[in-house]
């Protein structure tokens, strides 16, 4: 092992930080498989801002490590029928700015970036309790128990640069497949999410070598109050472990436990606009996780 490799070994845990901008299994989505009727076309930008201290493994000579890093996405989701079933499929173009700071063996250090992350790509499916509806079969509907499944994809088209070890894409397939279950009871809903990220090996990293990551495990729990139909609050809580990574043959002592809890508000001002706010922090950490996370996004609708 080189003398450069803890500090490789640390600027590849700040990567950690940036990368799962489009790539990891911290998001907390509430409503993610409630149902829309098909023929509907949203448009989305969302502005999350994220700070707080960064965790690194205890052999490494990092402290005082800080982030904080902004991230301005613009979606586009269009809701649809597959096999009778309502579902939809989206994509999601980020763009990242970030600053990072810390002592490494006692030596302040900082570094900035800004640019295109990876985007995503999506597909989801209610496999049952929500069949596909139209505008007005869907005034009528009432939610029970739904079970849905989806797949997102994140190809390695954010920027990169094999000379930085600290890059806003990841420079490799990126692949999320996830079930999900919500049961309403009144004005309440509960939710069950369970999926996995699953990467490609990124053969070109600092300069050449090839790293690669253990697959990502993940949980969401959400527990919904319907103010009205077109207002709702969410309590959010995930779990996920794993990512291990391995650059060049060594395998790093960077194992992912991490778990998230937060708030999420949405409003739907009128069958056009809508309003949705979130705030996250991390509750357990041990990599990458231990920060204040705050999102404020503006939906446009429109039909067919």
């Amino acid at each position: 092992m080189s003398c450069c490799s803890p500090i490789r070994r640390a600027a590849a845990c700040l990567a950690l930080l940036l990368v799962p901008v489009c790539a990891s299994a911290q998001e907390l989505t509430p409503g993610a498989y409630w149902p829309l009727p098909h023929g509907i076309n949203i448009l989305t930008i969302v502005n999350s801002y994220n700070w707080g201290g960064v965790n690194f493994d205890p052999s490494l000579p990092v402290d005082d490590a800080h982030a904080t890093i902004n991230t301005t996405a613009v979606a586009y989701t269009r809701t649809l029928s597959i096999a009778g079933r309502s579902a939809n499929v989206g994509c999601q173009l980020p763009v990242v700015v970030g600053h990072l700071e810390g002592l490494y063996l006692g030596v302040p250090t900082e570094l900035d970036r800004f640019g295109l992350g990876d985007p995503r790509v999506s597909v989801g499916v209610n496999l049952y309790g929500a069949p596909a509806m139209t505008p007005k079969a869907f005034g009528s509907y009432r939610m029970h128990t739904l079970v849905g499944a989806s797949l997102t994809v994140a190809p390695p088209l954010g920027e990169y640069d094999n000379t930085k070890v600290i890059n806003l894409g990841s420079n490799r397939w990126s692949v999320k497949p996830e079930i999900g279950l919500a049961h309403g009871s009144g004005r309440w809903v509960v939710e069950l999410m369970a999926g996995v990220w699953l990467f490609t090996d990124n053969t070109d990293f600092a300069g050449g070598r090839t790293r690669a990551q253990d697959p990502i495990g993940s949980a969401q729990a959400h527990l919904t109050y319907r103010f009205t139909p077109r207002i709702w609050l969410a309590g959010d809580a995930n779990f996920y472990t794993g990512g291990r990574t391995t650059v060049a043959g060594v395998k790093h002592l960077d194992l992912q436990k991490n778990s998230r809890v937060g708030s999420t508000f949405s409003w739907a001002l009128d069958r056009h606009h809508s309003l949705r706010a979130s705030i996250s922090r991390g509750a357990y950490t041990t990599i990458g996780a231990d920060f204040t996370s705050v999102a404020v996004g503006y939906n446009y609708a429109w039909g067919r």
